[in-house]
């Protein structure tokens, strides 16, 4: 009896001391002097394996999405949640307002992992050498996708009638101009005065001033000065002065001290 209960015993602690091994072998925290990588239990993304919290905001991964790409996602929030990098965010009525709509994003490296309700990002479409490459190459995806979530689950509901994505505000207002007319659907084509003329079906009105927010902020902040080719499609205005000159309202809203929108394109290296 006494020899059943020693080899028990022992069998529960190897079992132990595997899974241990197990653990470190399979999981890293990341070398990031902001931000580690943890286990989480969270109930509605138990099929992803790991997350870092970004002022609250988590970032969920999927086991084969890399540490680096996930590393890299949470120095991009960051950035544009406290772009002067005094490690306090520079709009906390935005973040309140972020944290009480549960906001996050996760990461996917496979199309079949596209099933959680939050925002995502590809592991294979975030790409942080277009930083260090001179904004050439396949183009860094964090920038947009991390915004969406900033945009639509912080601005859009901190300041509904600002930039609400709902007819009659005064971000849809800009992008009803910016199309040439308001358009509840897609028309089959734009106006000719139209510069911005996204023609996926599956965005409807909400979508396409998320999507409008995106390329307006980040032109002006620099992201799109070599992509004209690769965008043209869907917008015309891929430098600072062209939104000035050509978008004012978007310009005037994006540029409104009163919004504390970020004024420098993150780059994946917060506070480094």
């Amino acid at each position: 009896m006494n020899n059943l209960c020693l080899i028990i015993n022992w069998l529960i602690l190897f079992n132990c001391y595997k899974n241990t091994l197990m653990d470190r072998e399979t999981f890293f925290q990341g070398n990031d002097p902001n931000f580690k990588i943890i286990r989480h239990s969270d109930r509605d993304f138990k099929s992803t394996n790991r997350k870092v919290d970004v002022f609250g905001i988590p970032i969920y991964a999927y086991k084969d999405v890399e540490d680096i790409k996930l590393l890299h996602a949470a120095n991009i929030m960051a950035q544009y949640l406290d772009n002067d990098e005094d490690g306090i965010v520079d709009n906390p009525f935005l973040l309140k307002t972020l944290i009480e709509n549960e906001a996050a994003l996760f990461m996917w490296k496979k199309v079949s992992q596209v099933n959680l309700n939050a925002q995502d990002l590809g592991a294979d479409e975030s790409h942080p050498e277009w930083h260090i490459n001179g904004h050439m190459g396949p183009f860094d995806a964090a920038l947009e996708e991390v915004w969406h979530v900033i945009s639509h689950l912080g601005y859009a509901q901190a300041y509904p009638t600002i930039f609400g994505e709902f007819k009659g505000t005064l971000l849809t207002n800009a992008m009803d101009i910016a199309r040439g007319g308001h358009f509840k659907k897609i028309p089959d084509k734009y106006p000719k005065i139209a510069w911005y003329t996204y023609y996926d079906r599956t965005c409807k009105y909400d979508c396409m001033a998320t999507e409008y927010i995106y390329w307006g902020l980040t032109s002006m902040l620099g992201a799109q000065e070599n992509r004209l080719n690769e965008i043209s499609q869907e917008w015309d205005l891929n430098t600072i002065d062209l939104v000035k000159n050509i978008d004012t309202a978007i310009y005037s809203l994006l540029s409104n001290p009163e919004y504390i929108f970020p004024k420098s394109l993150p780059d994946g290296t917060y506070r480094r």
